[in-house]
């Protein structure tokens, strides 16, 4: 937002505003979303603004190609322009009955106008979606969170955990939120980042499923089983929020066409897992493994072993008795979960492009990701999962994964990791999050298991 001085303001009035003015002018309605196209308003054209204690103005460009637009705004006294940035600006102040909005230069270009008494409409939000996996055409994506599970600790006596298998509770009420990804090529990020251009891509590919979804984190995000890509090809990807609030861009990259390991998604018991495992293909008609697909000989095994570590927790006094002032029974079970699940399922990924070749946000020095050979016959990881008669490539679980079992639960449950100076990176990812030296938490390589540019470095589940 630019304050325009005397001289430009004068300028503007006697070639524009003045003119403008003296027509009939079409006034936009307080928190309201407004579309237009250069070729059905005038040029210049002029809107009347309502009267505010605090009112917020912004404007979106809609159109792909280059646009000359620009906006002038008077709250009745002074004059601003609207400082377009990555294709959409705001202004906010107090505006009187006289209020208007200058838009000049409009081509043939469409933009969208946003009058609100509730803060910025437009806007790019910091929270990023997530990638879950790829396959060689299919894909798994997750919106930012929408909301956050809110379950109260229980209490002694009547000191319950949740079961082995517990349902999906029911959602909560949920934004707007569409998906748009295309390959990178596509160049998606070239155009203006706002809702209304990147919308009118077509993305690439189909969104085969899409649900509420609530990780083991707590956090409800909206999920996308997505089909029909093409193998070996980066992605980029955005989130719409109410067709207005921008999330993204992420990057991925699907495997190779010789990828064999089918997706799974959607297991309550493992809320988190949403990647590649080493199985068969399903049986049509599904399109990957999830609660109602998954051999039973693979979830019953993981659920009694939840089921006897929970009851083996509650021999202690949870909710009466403290062995942390930072952590609690349902900490310890939560985290047992992510790490149970993180060994239960092994992660199939494949060798990516040296570091060098690598997309890592300007970072050429990107590590190798943890990553194991499982020649064909061999036996998996989880003795429960079957031989599988294909080559494969394992993403090791990252140890943090196992590190905040350890600081979530009582001592007496003899919790232990294996220690990176003594052959833990044979089963799990070492150095990526924490550093690895003994004590420090943090001060790893790349300090994450993923990032948003598609690097994905070991299974933090």
């Amino acid at each position: 937002m630019r304050i325009l001085t005397p001289l430009q303001t004068s300028f503007l009035c006697l070639f524009s505003a003045c003119v403008v003015l003296a027509q009939a002018q079409q006034s936009l309605p307080l928190n309201s979303l407004s579309t237009f196209s250069g070729s059905s308003i005038s040029n210049p054209a002029t809107f009347g603004l309502p009267a505010s204690s605090s009112l917020t103005v912004s404007v979106a460009i809609c159109s792909s190609q280059a646009s000359s637009e620009r906006f002038f705004l008077t709250n009745g006294s002074d004059v601003f322009e609207i400082q377009l940035e990555s294709g959409f600006g705001s202004w906010t102040g107090p505006s009187s009955n006289n209020a208007s909005l200058l838009v000049e230069s409009v081509g043939q270009s469409t933009f969208e106008v946003a009058v609100s008494d509730n803060g910025t409409v437009h806007e790019i939000l910091d929270a990023l979606p997530l990638f879950g996996d790829s396959s060689a055409n299919q894909a798994i994506l997750f919106s930012p969170p929408f909301a956050f599970e809110t379950t109260m600790d229980p209490t002694y006596p009547n000191y319950t955990l949740p079961s082995a298998n517990s349902s999906l509770p029911e959602a909560p009420s949920s934004p707007t939120f569409d998906l748009v990804f295309a390959p990178s090529s596509a160049q998606l990020t070239s155009l203006p980042q706002t809702g209304c251009s990147l919308a009118n891509m077509s993305s690439a590919g189909s969104v085969e499923l899409n649900d509420a979804w609530l990780r083991g984190s707590g956090e409800w995000r909206s999920q996308w089983f997505v089909g029909g890509l093409s193998p070996g090809t980066n992605y980029t990807a955005y989130v719409i929020q109410d067709q207005v609030k921008v999330s993204g861009p992420i990057y991925f990259v699907t495997k190779s066409s010789s990828f064999p390991c089918p997706l799974v998604r959607s297991l309550p018991y493992c809320p988190s897992t949403a990647y590649a495992v080493p199985l068969l293909p399903p049986q049509s008609p599904a399109l990957a493994y999830d609660a109602t697909s998954l051999p039973t000989n693979i979830s019953d095994p993981l659920l009694q072993y939840m089921t006897n570590f929970t009851t083996m927790l509650l021999t202690f006094g949870c909710g009466r008795d403290l062995y942390s002032p930072l952590q609690t029974c349902s900490d310890c079970q939560r985290e047992y979960r992510s790490w149970l699940c993180s060994v239960s399922f092994p992660r199939c990924s494949e060798p990516f492009p040296t570091p060098s070749e690598s997309s890592s946000g300007g970072n050429a020095q990107a590590p190798f990701s943890a990553l194991q050979p499982q020649p064909s016959g061999v036996s998996p990881r989880n003795p429960f999962f079957p031989v599988v008669n294909y080559t494969y490539t394992s993403l090791l679980p990252c140890l943090e994964v196992c590190h905040a079992v350890d600081r979530a639960c009582p001592y007496f449950l003899g919790i232990s990791c294996p220690v990176p100076q003594f052959n833990a990176d044979a089963s799990y990812g070492v150095g990526f999050i924490d550093s690895g030296d003994s004590g420090v938490v943090g001060q790893g390589t790349t300090g994450m298991a993923q990032d948003r540019w598609g690097n994905v470095w070991c299974n933090g589940n």
